[in-house]
């Protein structure tokens, strides 16, 4: 069984730091594209990051580029976001996703992945 599992949430000051994880288990996500989306209440849910099947080419959102960094750790199966210089409107419930045969235009689209985690909270206090 394919599960992912997000960590490092919490309630945070504006201009303040978090790293998320996502751990990957049930197979290897080698070639998979890896991306992180988030949902606000009352909003669709959007995408921040995500990292192109095995190369290491990143893709980021224009509200967080230049404040936020994916990687991944293949030796551990995991996928992280560095968050800095946070703001009250990246307040909220971020989702780890993966996705096999996902082509690059597809990457910012939710419907595109296959799996998801269940999310963890990030508030960002003003």
């Amino acid at each position: 069984q394919v599960q992912l599992v997000e960590s490092g949430g919490g309630l945070v000051q504006a201009g303040d730091s978090l790293r998320l994880s996502c751990a990957a288990s049930g197979r290897t996500f080698n070639g998979y594209t890896m991306g992180w989306f988030r949902q606000a209440p009352g909003k669709e849910r959007e995408f921040v990051a995500a990292l192109f099947r095995s190369s290491t080419n990143t893709y980021y959102a224009d509200s967080v580029k230049g404040r936020f960094t994916i990687s991944k750790d293949n030796a551990k199966n995991t996928v992280s976001l560095q968050m800095n210089n946070l703001k009250p409107e990246d307040t909220a419930l971020y989702y780890c996703a993966a996705g096999r045969g996902i082509i690059l235009s597809s990457i910012r689209e939710p419907r595109a992945y296959d799996y998801w985690g269940q999310g963890t909270q990030v508030t960002v206090s003003s």
